[in-house]
Order: C-alpha cells, then structure tokens, then sequence
C-alpha cells in the first residue's frame, strides 16, 4: 500500500478474483455469477438466488424443492443456543447477538473439515434470521417463540416471527427482493473479512463472525439505520430538503448516498425505491418516502450524490414494520449466502492473504537504557 494515499482503504487494488459477483461494466450493473441481480429479485426468489451462490448454479424445480426442505429443517435452535440469546442483555445491538449466536452455532455444531462446507452454510443461513428474532420477540415480549415454521421462505418467516402473523404475499415479495439485492457484493468490507479469516484456513463459523463485526460498523452495514434515523425527524419534504441543505452546509455526513464502487447510480436503488413508493401508497401515509425523495434530490443537485441501497430499503423495512435496529441484521440474513460463498471460492484455490505496508514511522534510532533516559 502507498503512504501517500493513493490506495488508501485499498481503494481500486485488485486484491483476489472471483466468479460469484460483479459489478459489471462502468460499475452500473451487478450480476451474480453472471445472472442480473435485478431479474433475480424481481423473477426469482432469495432461496434460488442462495442456491445459485453457494453451488454455482440456478437450481432445478426439484433441487429448489430439497433445499428448501433443508433451509426449513435448519430453523430450529439449540437450546444451549436459546439460552444464551435469552441471558443476553436486553440492550445488545442485535448485530452483536448474532454475533454471539452465529460464534456459539460454530462450537456446538463444528464445521470439522470441508467436506461440510455446504451444509453448515445451509444451517447457518437458515438458523440467523430464527436467532434473530428469537432474541428480539424473547426481549420485546418475553415470548419464547418456536422458530421452526412452516413458513415457505425465509423472508415469510422473518416477517411472521416478527408480527406473530402470516404477511400478505406483497409484503413477503418486497422483503424477498430486498434479501436477493444485499445477498452478494463482490469484495466489501465484510466479505474481505471473510475470505482474509479464511485464507488462514479457519472455519466457517470464525469466518462468517468476523464478517458480521464488519458489517457492524456504520461505515459499511449500518447505513439504513443511519439512513431512517435521518428521514423520519422531518415532517414533510420542505423541512427535510431545507435541513438537509443546512446540514450540507456544515459538512454533516448524510448517510446512504454515494459509493466505493458505483460512480454514477446504484442500480439495487431503482427496484427498492419503486417498492418504498408501493407500500407507501398502500399505506395511506407517504410521509416517509416523500422524505425521502426530497432528501434523494437535494443530494443530487447539491453534491451529484446519488442514493444508495441502503437509503430507500430503509424505508421498505420500515413500512414492513420492522424496527430499524433490526434493519442492518436482516442484512445479515441475506449477506450470509455471499459470505460462504466467498469462503468456499477461497479455499478452493488458497493464499494466506497478507499484504504489506510502507512504513512511515521514525527512522532507525539506537536504544537507549533505562538510566540514560533520565
């Protein structure tokens, strides 16, 4: 890396290759293993798109039909696992529950060599969203929930343990295409995480951990939230686009715009700013989204910032009734499918993963003892 900033946060190295995910040409374009992450969320559905990420391929009707069988067979929890999430402290940030829980699933079901790989991926994926929001409903409520249901989809499940109820088939679509647009990213902070853990030829569990402590920073993960704390202080448009300017002004950070990556438009924002305007209309109160295209506009015309996929998918989550400190761990339930699959790829053609650094610090100096120190 260069002292003089150049690469700083290694931006623009070429630091591995991969076959899961890229952004494609002019950075406008993301495609999983070279299929339209747009066509997937709209076409297909998140547990075809995680199948596609951890074997490489679009699964059959049947194929689709035994993983689902295995995602739901993978709901439950352990109760050692369910005791730990009922003695963490009711004012945890759910990042570091599943955290905890997902480091714990590791020494109660070990990975114990690559031959199973793919089913503690399987497991994985299917157990966070249950320790989710088994911790969640057992602190807003004190319920001890069964999180092994006959909810047909992941993102079924999430909103029934959430609400106690069924959702409506539009609301499961829309959290369905949200979990397909975060599953994968090519190599962000978390899934650089990942594969560096791997590179030391740890475990799975080690490796999906310390991508979720990643994923915990603001910087990377928690912009949503930093997203809806931002858009639900304003009462209207005017307020908000007159705040945010003075904000501009001050240098504040507004978060959910612009990125590492893309230079002129996220293309996960279009898709989740048409669902953020559905549920608004069929909400009756469009105060939220109105917000927020007022504060999408005058980042655009005041800094040709664009909006992010975290900017409107907080007000999707929102409109689901999902509470924002839930927002960036629901992330977590759809980066998972990238995070193994980066593990996988990885190992399959291993390198201790270890960069250098230029030094910058004081040129070599005898040492001096003690007593001529003073």
């Amino acid at each position: 890396m260069k002292g003089n900033g150049d690469t700083a946060g290694l931006a623009g190295v070429i630091a591995g290759k991969t076959a899961i995910c890229a952004v494609g040409e002019n950075a406008s374009s993301l495609r999983y293993r070279g299929y339209d992450a747009l066509e997937l969320a709209e076409h297909g559905s998140f547990e075809e798109t995680a199948y596609l990420l951890l074997t490489g391929a679009l699964p059959s009707r049947a194929e689709l039909a035994r993983f689902d069988a295995r995602l739901g067979a993978g709901r439950s929890l352990p109760s050692e696992l369910r005791r730990m999430l009922e003695a963490m402290p009711a004012e945890s940030h759910p990042m570091d529950v599943l955290r905890t829980g997902c480091s714990l699933l590791g020494q109660l079901e070990p990975e114990a060599d690559r031959s199973r790989e793919v089913d503690c991926a399987i497991r994985l994926v299917a157990a966070l969203p249950s320790m989710l929001l088994y911790w969640h409903r057992y602190v807003a409520d004190g319920a001890r929930i069964e999180t092994s249901t006959d909810d047909e989809s992941i993102a079924e499940q999430l909103l029934h343990l959430l609400h106690d109820e069924a959702p409506s088939d539009a609301h499961r679509k829309m959290l369905d295409a949200s979990l397909t647009l975060y599953a994968e990213h090519e190599l962000n902070a978390s899934t650089f995480t990942a594969r560096v853990i791997a590179s030391t030829m740890s475990d799975l569990h080690s490796a999906v951990t310390g991508a979720i402590g990643a994923l915990r920073g603001p910087l990377h993960g928690g912009a949503n939230e930093a997203a809806m704390a931002l858009i639900e202080r304003f009462s209207s448009p005017e307020e908000a686009a007159e705040e945010v300017r003075r904000m501009l002004g001050r240098k504040e950070r507004i978060m959910g715009f612009g990125h590492r990556v893309y230079r002129t438009s996220d293309p996960r924002n279009a898709p989740s700013k048409r669902m953020a305007k559905r549920l608004a209309a069929e909400s009756g109160d469009t105060r939220l989204f109105d917000v927020a295209e007022a504060i999408e506009r005058v980042m655009w015309e005041e800094k040709r910032l664009f909006a992010n996929a975290d900017f409107y998918s907080a007000c999707i989550y929102r409109y689901l009734g999902i509470p924002t400190k839930l927002f960036t761990p629901i992330f977590v339930c759809a980066r998972a499918t990238g995070w193994c699959a980066h593990v996988f790829e990885q190992r399959a053609d291993n390198k201790l993963i270890r960069p250098s650094a230029e030094y910058v610090g004081p040129a070599p100096r005898p040492y001096l003892p003690l007593e001529a120190r003073g």
